[in-house]
């Protein structure tokens, strides 16, 4: 293991996706400033890698709470469809 991957076998980035989305946002646009400034990373890259993380098992084992709530969002959208 690297040292931006600790036991649960998340990277760094990973970890901070995850955090990202724990939090609120005041209004629209701030998160994808956030996403850029903080991550270094587009919003279309930032959607990609948390998408990813929603079907990994170690995400869920990091913040099961953040992504069973984006599971669920993410089965009410495409069930819309």
């Amino acid at each position: 293991m690297t040292d931006d991957t600790p036991r649960t076998g998340l990277t760094e980035r990973d970890r901070a996706v995850l955090a990202m989305e724990r939090l609120s946002w005041p209004g629209p646009g701030a998160k994808e400033r956030a996403v850029r400034e903080r991550l270094g990373i587009s919003p279309v890259r930032y959607y990609q890698l948390l998408n990813a993380l929603l079907d990994d098992a170690r995400a869920l084992a990091h913040d099961p709470v953040t992504v069973n709530r984006l599971r669920r969002v993410r089965d009410e959208k495409r069930a819309r469809r």
